[in-house]
């Protein structure tokens, strides 16, 4: 299975949502903020390529939306992002198979529109969560703002959904190859996190390096004490299958091995392109 990490588009948020209860005199040692409090944040996405698949994991912020929006979250981003980055690896929008979308934040799920409004990945299979589906039709007033449904019913609407339903299982087999994905709550209902034998995307579980300690949680959080319960299962899946987290909006750091250095010390062959992160 090849694998490509792929960097359509930057964006900003507010830091003090971004962490929560963490006072900003901890955070800005981290990452610094503008003159409007916001950080610097990428919107990467994940591609797998096997015999018979390709695979598209979250789809960015998209570009669709108007100028204020630009202005309010700092997008930086070239026409036709997604496509673009796409290109850097020869691969085209009507050749992708399957989008796994882990949530239906627009930041996650905005791409897989073009500027009119239409399916941009017009042969493949949509996967997300049915249940999660269901709460981005109806959300709460506190996360509605965080739902595009107006954009992303109408074009989910246009290709074909295939719905998961259990909390673990596989989306993708293709002969010796799997994706499989394991669901996370808190920051929203019935989010799923693909993985293969050597990466976990973590989407919003863990969305920067910065979140990897327990109690940095972000503010956007709906049950931010469900999060960090989440976080302390997948850290033990994550370190028994020596798998690499990847981190969807660092902007830095696009991976890192996170270990647990009272059971086995710190691990000195990781690659110079991602990080150990001791726990």
């Amino acid at each position: 299975m090849k694998t490509y990490i792929l960097h359509p588009a930057t964006f900003k948020l507010d830091g003090g949502a971004m962490f929560g209860i963490i006072p900003k005199p901890l955070w800005e040692k981290k990452i610094k903020p503008d003159d409007l409090n916001r950080i610097h944040m990428s919107l990467r996405v994940m591609f797998f390529e096997t015999e018979n698949k390709k695979v598209l994991i979250d789809t960015g912020i998209g570009e669709y939306h108007n100028e204020k929006f630009y202005k309010n979250f700092a997008i930086t981003s070239e026409d036709n992002p997604l496509v673009k980055a796409l290109a850097t690896i020869n691969v085209k929008p009507e050749e992708i198979t399957d989008v796994i979308l882990t949530h239906l934040h627009f930041d996650h799920v905005g791409g897989i529109a073009d500027k009119d409004g239409n399916l941009l990945f017009k042969n493949a299979i949509i996967h997300t969560h049915r249940k999660h589906y269901e709460y981005a039709l109806s959300p709460s007033d506190r996360d509605g703002g965080s739902f595009h449904s107006h954009i992303f019913k109408n074009v989910l609407d246009q290709g074909k959904i295939e719905f998961l339903d259990e909390l673990e299982g596989t989306i993708i087999k293709d002969g010796d190859d799997e994706i499989k994905y394991k669901t996370s709550f808190g920051h929203t209902p019935y989010m799923i996190h693909p993985y293969n034998d050597k990466y976990i995307y973590m989407a919003d579980l863990v969305p920067m390096s910065h979140h990897v300690p327990i109690p940095w949680v972000m503010g956007y959080d709906i049950e931010p004490a469900v999060t960090t319960k989440y976080k302390k299962e997948f850290y033990d899946f994550i370190i028994d299958k020596d798998l690499t987290m990847i981190f969807e909006h660092d902007n830095d750091n696009w991976g890192a091995k996170i270990i647990d250095s009272q059971k086995y010390g710190l691990d000195k062959n990781l690659s110079d392109k991602s990080k150990s992160i001791e726990i």
